[in-house]
């Protein structure tokens, strides 16, 4: 079958495309590896409309079916390949066995995977009191002591963005990253508490964190938690193998109206794009760009 348009990633930005171009009745195919930023997070709290909250798994599954209902079909498969061809796109996806998917129009919304070493136990806590983004959630941290585990200066950066919200701080360096003297002057500066040894635990309650135990067993009460490891992965890998252009952090350049990026008939939209972290801004990103792939197919 020729799609209409393949969207890869089925995450906020993906599900509000297939939603739109589900409603000018097109061919839409979503192929889904289900291991993004919205199948982890608990709970999106800066979100018109949800002022307590909305679990993003929900979102996701409510969000699903609403496309289902007009037409859209989704196959939680990772693409790994992408080629382009006389009609379009050809996809093959991992451990497919020589699958592939043909579409007209493709559509990228892969976003970014975080660095999370461990800490599964953290899981249920994200979103809820454990968190990884200072503008979506430095909010919940307001006046409390707030740990940072973390690495380097990605650690550093994140401990100095929250002194907004509190000024109660522990940089916990989990992974030693190479911070140097003016780092560890910055964080004495700002009175940032800094313990340079791992986590050897994690003290959890349902979905609250209520702190951790070192490697030399001293514990540490907390309430709230962010993670700041780095070396994030930006999942630009098709959008490079179809010599789209991206930036030099990886992420996908676009055409700030359309969300086009450099190669004919490819789009990408949500955090491999603009890197926002925002949900109201990935649901935006997914909308401009199926109106404009709409327009393209006319």
């Amino acid at each position: 079958m020729l799609y209409d348009c393949i969207i890869v990633g089925g995450g906020i930005a993906g599900l509000q495309a297939a939603i739109q171009l589900g409603r000018y009745e097109h061919k839409v195919l979503v192929l889904d590896a289900a291991d993004g930023r919205s199948a982890i997070c608990r709970s999106y709290r800066n979100v018109l409309g949800w002022p307590k909250g909305v679990d993003g798994q929900e979102l996701r599954r409510t969000g699903r079916l609403q496309a289902e209902r007009l037409g859209i079909q989704f196959m939680e498969m990772e693409a790994e390949r992408a080629y382009q061809t006389e009609k379009g796109f050809l996809l093959s996806v991992k451990n497919g066995e020589g699958v592939t998917f043909s579409a007209k129009r493709l559509l990228l919304a892969t976003g970014v995977k975080d660095r999370i070493p461990g800490f599964e136990e953290l899981r249920p806590c994200m979103g809820k009191s454990v968190f990884i983004c200072p503008d979506c959630d430095g909010y919940e941290a307001r006046g409390e002591r707030t740990l940072i585990i973390g690495s380097g200066k990605a650690g550093v950066n994140m401990a100095l963005t929250l002194l907004y919200w509190t000024r109660d701080l522990i940089y916990i360096e989990h992974e030693p990253g190479g911070i140097g003297a003016s780092e560890l002057s910055r964080l004495e500066e700002h009175g940032i508490s800094y313990i340079g040894q791992p986590v050897s635990r994690t003290i959890v309650e349902d979905t609250s964190i209520k702190g951790v135990v070192l490697m030399d067993g001293q514990q540490i009460e907390s309430r709230k938690a962010f993670l700041a490891f780095g070396g994030n992965e930006v999942r630009s890998g098709l959008a490079v193998q179809l010599g789209a252009a991206v930036s030099e952090n990886g992420h996908i350049e676009v055409d700030p109206r359309s969300k086009q990026t450099s190669v004919p008939y490819l789009w990408a939209a949500g955090d491999v794009t603009v890197h926002s972290e925002q949900l109201a801004i990935a649901m935006g990103d997914g909308s401009q760009a199926a109106i404009w792939i709409h327009k393209s197919l006319l």
